[in-house]
């Protein structure tokens, strides 16, 4: 199976914003904070070459161009930046835009905030859905409460990986935020597996600036 890796980086960024006028710093997208010697998205994009996938798409929008000038490393012919038209999107309209720009079988979906999540899990993910019974009806997703299948999709989100025409029919028409498109793919049938993190630091998204400084030590 074919496997394109979707890396949306195209939000307001208003939680970290607000978090950093409060503390008097200089406003910065999170996703250009420094992190392991780079930014937090490059070092997200960064495991995700890493990973067994096929390409890697990332998906901009808001602060576009404040994001491209601050990559270092322009990955020419590693990874294919699309932009959100308009920006003012929600993140699934994202998701599917970066889908829209693939043709590969599968999708692994992460989003750029995401740069602790290792090679390593990524391709536990891809390594579940490819055994399972029926990979096109399965979704397989880093855990947040249980392992394994799954009961309910309640509080997921990203990083999963799913079969692509699939999720872009749940995502197509659709402006919101992820969970309630995962739920409703839930009750349609599909197998949820919960995959384990290697670290407890995988599970944390950089939302807030108590976020960064909680991944850092």
């Amino acid at each position: 199976m074919s496997i394109s890796t979707i890396i949306t980086a195209a939000g307001k960024n208003s939680r970290m914003r607000k978090d950093q006028i409060s503390r008097n710093l200089v406003l910065k997208n999170k996703l250009i904070l420094p992190f392991n010697n780079k930014t937090v998205l490059e070092t997200t994009i960064d495991n995700a070459l890493s990973a067994n996938t096929d390409e890697c798409i990332v998906v901009l929008g808001h602060y576009a161009s404040e994001i491209m000038d601050a990559i270092s490393d322009n990955y020419d012919g590693s990874v294919k930046f699309v932009k959100n038209n308009p920006v003012d999107v929600g993140l699934s309209t994202s998701l599917f835009n970066g889908l829209s720009n693939s043709d590969s079988d599968y999708a692994l979906c992460i989003t750029g905030d995401q740069p602790t999540v290792s090679a390593e899990t990524f391709n536990r993910m891809i390594e579940t859905i490819q055994n399972s019974e029926n990979p096109e009806k399965t979704i397989s997703i880093l855990r947040r409460r249980k392992t394994g299948l799954l009961d309910t999709a309640e509080g997921l989100g990203m990083p999963f990986i799913a079969h692509r025409k699939n999720l872009m029919s749940y995502l197509e028409n659709e402006d919101d935020n992820l969970n309630p498109i995962l739920r409703k793919i839930f009750a349609d049938g599909y197998v949820f597996y919960g995959i384990k993190e290697k670290n407890e630091k995988e599970l944390l998204n950089i939302n807030h600036y108590e976020d960064y400084l909680n991944l850092l030590d």
